[in-house]
């Protein structure tokens, strides 16, 4: 028997999902790779173009099935600003440090790195280690970002 294909990233709408794979955000980012479920469903992700699967997304094998994403959460900082402005000024030094942040209007969270965080302790911000799913920004050219705060 032939090891099913996901060549498909589907809504996971009301579909009821077969089984789940749980990836950090590094194991989300995917083009090609045989993979197992959760539960043990092995099948081979065979995608047109490497993407970051996104927390509750559906891929859709060729024999029907769904198998629904799920974020592993991971050691991350949650860097909170002072106001509206602070916001932006850390979420610019971020950004110009290409940094991937997963940013919201209260918080933004980043991976946990002693350099990164000296920075922002500099900048005034509040910071805390979390273990949390980390779904960050897609770049500019990345379409369809979708936010799970």
């Amino acid at each position: 028997m032939t090891q099913p294909i996901a060549s498909r990233v589907v809504p996971l709408g009301k579909a009821e999902a077969a089984d789940t794979i749980t990836l950090d955000e590094a194991g989300r980012h995917r083009r090609r790779l045989a993979m197992t479920s959760d539960n043990g469903i092995r099948f081979l992700l065979d995608l047109a173009e490497a993407r970051l699967l996104r927390h509750g997304d559906g891929l859709q094998l060729n024999d029907g099935r769904i198998i629904e994403v799920k974020a592993k959460p991971e050691p991350l900082y949650l860097v909170r600003p002072r106001d509206a402005l602070h916001h932006l000024r850390l979420a610019w030094h971020l950004g110009n440090r290409h940094c991937p942040s997963q940013i919201n209007e209260k918080f933004i969270l980043i991976r946990r790195d002693h350099t990164l965080r000296a920075m922002l302790e500099g900048l005034g911000a509040d910071i805390e280690e979390v273990e949390a799913p980390f779904d960050p920004e897609g770049g500019a050219y990345e379409g369809g970002h979708h936010h799970h705060d």
